[in-house]
């Protein structure tokens, strides 16, 4: 058996381990913390270890999604960045602050102070 495999023959089991663990503490910890802190506070009943690792998978799905909030593609957003850099540097000062006062008013930022707000000001 050569070395890579040696490696790989004792990687395996010790992932599956982890994740096992992984997966265990947490169903843990929610199932304490639920138990603990909701029917003090709520009269909810008490749960079992299982109800309280459906409960992180759940919340897992609703708000973690299946994988990373940000982009795989870093190159991409660079690309993008630099793009808009480089528009930026083109501007005129009046393009400058015609783009920042379109983007406040995108964003939901009002107009800045001693900017006015409309008709009638």
């Amino acid at each position: 058996m050569t070395r890579g495999k040696k490696k790989l023959f004792w990687i395996a089991p010790a992932a599956i381990l982890g994740i096992a663990l992984f997966v265990f503490i947490g169903g843990e910890i929610v199932m304490r913390l639920w138990n603990w802190l909701l029917p003090g506070l709520f009269g909810w009943r008490q749960i079992a270890f299982w109800q309280g690792l459906g409960i992180l998978a759940l919340c897992r799905i609703l708000f973690g999604g299946f994988g990373s909030h940000r982009s795989g593609r870093p190159h991409v957003r660079r690309r993008i960045q630099e793009r808009m850099a480089e528009r930026y540097a083109s501007m005129t000062p009046e393009e400058r602050e015609r783009a920042r006062q379109s983007w406040r008013g995108r964003c939901g930022f009002g107009p800045t102070t001693g900017e006015s707000t409309g008709p009638g000001q």
